[in-house]
């Protein structure tokens, strides 16, 4: 049985993954399941999960494996993009500096959540998305210092440069 913050994190992924795809009626249109079937599996509140066809089909149509993801993480496992592993020249300064933006804007809706001393429910959705963003770009900022240390990216004063 899934603990409950596992739970979260795929209906936060869902959500995502709904948005992503254009919205409640554009994702609906995409599956194949009723608007209100996808309007389920978007409330934060209901425990509704979307079918592994529909998760598929959307995250081809998005490109982006979100609730793979989560799921991958439930079992310990971490997705790579083959493009990335291929060795794409990605930037380490430009990743450096998309994490430290993706921990502001966390940061930033933390401290709202906090600001009154309680945290609401849609505080805490409205946190977890910064969070679930903030732990995407670390695995890519991960990503990029694996490919330097594979010696795939030279670094601007680094050793053959």
């Amino acid at each position: 049985m899934l603990r409950n913050s596992w739970f979260y994190r795929i209906k936060a992924a869902q959500r995502d993954l709904i948005a992503l795809s254009g919205g409640i009626e554009r994702a609906a249109e995409i599956s194949g399941f009723s608007k209100s079937h996808v309007g389920r599996w978007n409330n934060a509140q209901d425990t509704d999960l979307m079918p592994l066809n529909a998760v598929l089909v959307l995250e081809e149509h998005c490109g982006v494996a979100l609730v793979t993801s989560v799921m991958a993480e439930l079992n310990g496992r971490r997705l790579i993009d083959e493009s990335e592993g291929a060795g794409a020249s990605a930037d380490v300064l430009s990743a450096y500096a998309e994490t430290v933006r993706h921990a502001g804007e966390m940061m930033s809706a933390g401290a709202i959540a906090l600001a009154d001393g309680k945290v609401t429910a849609a505080e805490a959705i409205s946190v977890d998305r910064a969070v679930s963003v903030l732990e995407r770009g670390l695995a890519d900022f991960r990503q990029t210092l694996a490919r330097v240390r594979a010696g795939e990216i030279r670094i601007v004063g680094g050793e053959g440069a």
